[in-house]
């Protein structure tokens, strides 16, 4: 919680915790996720399954954020939330290695979206709740580092696993060798709630005097908001319309030469300069000003985007993907402490849902529309439009009234 006036504030007991049970659950997220589309072929899926597979458990998370937002407000609680929401994606580890059918792996990955979804809205409130506000963008960008940090070990767990298990001399992988590695996943998963269960503290929000239900507000209405967090959330939306999968990215890499094999350690060497950026990227917000750092880090990717454009050699590819990881360092974490500066502590679980809902659901049509510009006019053409959206996203960020308040504001 907040340190005296007189002592600099430090990162609390509860955010340091919850690093480290996103790291764990991170890691073991991402053993299983680089070879859950292998799994499932292995199991006889073809890749339109598998696409409903990924919408169906995207969908779900986004939803379910802005149910789990809202209940955690109602019932002013956050952990027994997140125990439920990291518990059931735990649980999930070993029914993925007992899976024996397409179905059942749906039925496994909607489980673990819900865990996810349930989580995600409580948890930012909760370390909202438990930080000083001088540090909230530092906390935050803590825990994307250590989130980050968790998706660079789990594909290196994954594939050194592989590595063992896999015969000498044989190239096609068996359906009983990813199950192997889908129960080693459940080892940082079941660390990761014994974690969350001993060290991390219950800190209920500040009831509203006088208002029901500690003044959580009904569901699915931004009315009790004020004109600053609306306006932030249309220029999220339009940035997200202009910010597709980053599959597309992968698929331009390999434009660009570099060989499928080299992927997964493309894809580590993003997760690492997202873990370097995030506490640097979003403790500047706590300096420079919540909506400045997000403007910012929207304008990296404009430029990121744009380079992807124009890229011709495979270098280019390496170079864009490390500096694309420098966007995700100055917004993630400084989106999650502005959206704490802009409402009330009481209603900060739904604010969290509601944020999450609006990335969510304008992130399909986001990229139907990338894959079709692709389609119809080439990669250069998407990347760039994708880039100049969030420019529009940027200045109407930038222009729109409720925005223009000072560092002062921005911090209270």
């Amino acid at each position: 919680m907040t340190e005296s006036s007189t002592s600099k504030p430090k990162l609390s007991r509860n955010v340091i915790a919850l690093g480290f049970v996103s790291l764990l659950t991170d890691a073991s997220t991402e053993i299983v996720y680089p070879f859950l589309p292998f799994f499932l072929i292995a199991l006889g899926a073809g890749a339109t399954f598998i696409g409903l597979i990924e919408g169906i458990a995207e969908t779900t998370a986004s939803l379910l954020k802005l149910v789990a937002g809202h209940v955690s407000d109602r019932m002013r609680a956050r952990k027994k939330l997140i125990v439920f929401g990291y518990g059931l994606s735990g649980l999930t580890r070993p029914m993925m290695a007992i899976a024996f059918g397409p179905m059942h792996v749906l039925f496994v990955r909607f489980l673990d979206r819900v865990g996810k979804g349930f989580r995600g809205a409580p948890r930012d409130a909760l370390i909202a709740d438990a930080t000083d506000p001088a540090i909230r963008g530092k906390a935050f960008g803590f825990h994307r580092a250590m989130d980050h940090m968790g998706a660079v070990i789990g594909p290196l767990i994954a594939f050194a696993l592989l590595a063992i298990s896999q015969p000498v001399g044989s190239e096609a992988i068996q359906a009983d060798t990813y199950r192997l590695i889908f129960w080693a996943a459940t080892i940082p998963a079941g660390l990761a709630v014994l974690v969350l269960i001993l060290f991390v503290r219950e800190i209920a929000p500040a009831p509203k005097e006088n208002t029901p239900n500690g003044g959580a507000t009904s569901f699915l209405t931004l009315a009790p908001f004020d004109a600053r967090f609306k306006g932030y959330l249309l220029a999220l939306a339009i940035f997200t319309l202009g910010n597709s999968s980053d599959a597309f990215l992968l698929l331009r890499a390999s434009e660009l030469g570099i060989p499928t094999a080299h992927i997964p350690l493309l894809w580590v060497a993003l997760h690492i300069v997202k873990s370097a950026s995030s506490v640097p990227g979003s403790a500047l917000s706590d300096r420079l000003g919540r909506s400045w750092t997000i403007r910012l880090g929207w304008a990296v990717y404009a430029v990121i985007y744009a380079g992807f454009s124009y890229a011709d050699t495979l270098w280019h590819g390496w170079a864009l993907f490390a500096a694309y990881g420098i966007y995700f360092g100055l917004t993630e974490g400084s989106e999650k402490a502005y959206v704490a500066d802009l409402v009330p502590s009481e209603l900060r679980s739904t604010a969290y849902g509601i944020h999450g809902f609006t990335i969510g659901i304008v992130a399909l049509p986001a990229s139907v529309l990338f894959g079709a510009i692709w389609s119809a006019y080439g990669s250069a053409t998407a990347f760039a439009t994708g880039g100049l959206i969030s420019i529009l996203a940027s200045v109407l960020l930038t222009v729109l009234p409720v925005f223009r308040q000072s560092a002062t504001d921005e911090h209270g």
